[in-house]
């Protein structure tokens, strides 16, 4: 009995991302399927970065096909292809950034920079070329956060190169000013630096920039909202009742201007005793999974309220980095993973598809 392409599909038809939830074919990730003589290759292209999950799925992929009556090897090339989507209507994209994500919170003390450098650090891990840009102007914590210091350099007089650390390109108005100077600046000052920062940063073909957004929801974070491409958000917020009140708040205001949420993250969700590892929902349980129902978005991950997600983050090594193998680190880059796939599911980015139209008087 031959081997027949329709065959390889049905095979694969059975095989799941369990990243994705959907199967290869479903998914359309199996492409160039070929077929001489007995033997059989193929590759599978995945939407979204996954350098800790290829080998898994190239061993399944394998797998299924191998056992088919009469074939003889299977060879399975599989690799991660990530595009520019869909942003705000009106908005276009930046050349050298394919998706940006913004990370937000209604209000502060929740973790969100902290969550905003991990989950950077987890994309960064699993193979994308990634930014982040520390967007909150009076409180910028990201180069304490990932260890750089010093001043950006220009090469054109015009734009600024980003500083780099961990495999992850930075811009933050803190390498600028001085740690211990108040930044009394007004909203539309604000708005303007913030701005500067992200056009003026020389991103080097960024397939993710992450905006680690200020917190609150007032004219700054609005104003954000409505002149930055953003492909999607992710709300950080603590089990407690005050800080879920103030989520939704921020929630709310991206459902406004046409920014999709990607997720909910709920940090700090229960206490790790350092001690004896006893864990405590001093925070409250369940409230972030309770905000996901009400609002009909995805609950991306829970992160413990631990000593050494603290410690490692002070030290300029987040515990992506300092601890890859940890549990913590793992809580991460299954976040990171879930957001990529949410941004690889919406709609592509084809601005650039259409050609320009041009209407001349004779």
């Amino acid at each position: 009995m031959s081997i027949t392409v329709e065959a390889v599909k049905i095979a694969l038809s059975q095989v799941i991302d369990p990243n994705t939830g959907k199967d290869l074919v479903t998914g359309k990730s199996i492409k160039n399927i070929e077929l001489a003589g007995v033997n059989v290759s193929f590759d599978v292209e995945l939407g979204y970065p996954a350098n800790s999950q290829l080998e898994l799925i190239r061993h399944a992929a394998e797998s299924a096909v191998q056992g088919l009556a009469g074939v003889g090897t299977v060879h399975a090339k599989v690799y991660f292809k990530i595009v520019a989507h869909a942003v705000q209507r009106g908005l276009k994209l930046k050349s050298n950034v394919k998706n940006i994500i913004a990370v937000a919170s209604g209000k502060g003390g929740v973790g969100k920079s902290t969550t905003a450098a991990n989950l950077a650090l987890a994309l960064v891990a699993e193979g994308a070329r990634v930014g982040i840009l520390d967007a909150d102007i009076y409180g910028p914590s990201q180069p304490m956060m990932l260890g750089i210091s010093g001043k950006p350099e220009t090469l054109d007089g015009k734009t600024m190169e980003p500083l780099e650390n961990h495999g992850l390109q930075v811009s933050s108005i803190g390498f600028m000013i001085d740690p211990d100077e108040p930044m009394v600046w007004r909203g539309p000052i604000v708005t303007q630096a913030l701005q500067q920062l992200l056009d003026q940063t020389n991103w080097r073909d960024l397939d993710y920039l992450i905006v680690d957004m200020p917190p609150g929801t007032g004219d700054v974070q609005l104003t954000l909202s409505q002149k930055v491409p953003v492909t999607g958000a992710v709300i950080v917020t603590t089990p407690q009742d005050i800080a879920l009140l103030d989520a939704r708040k921020g929630l709310k205001m991206f459902e406004k201007v046409g920014i999709p949420i990607l997720g909910i993250v709920e940090n700090m969700s229960t206490h790790i005793c350092s001690n004896c590892g006893h864990a405590e929902a001093i925070f409250g349980a369940g409230g972030g999974a309770k905000m996901c129902a009400d609002f009909g978005v995805d609950f991306l991950g829970a992160l413990p309220l631990t000593m050494a997600i603290r410690e490692q983050t002070d030290s300029g090594r987040p515990t992506v980095v300092a601890q890859p193998d940890s549990a913590e680190a793992e809580i991460y880059k299954s976040i990171a993973r879930k957001v990529a796939i949410k941004v690889a599911e919406k709609a592509k980015d084809m601005t650039s598809k259409f050609p320009s139209i041009v209407i001349q008087n004779d």
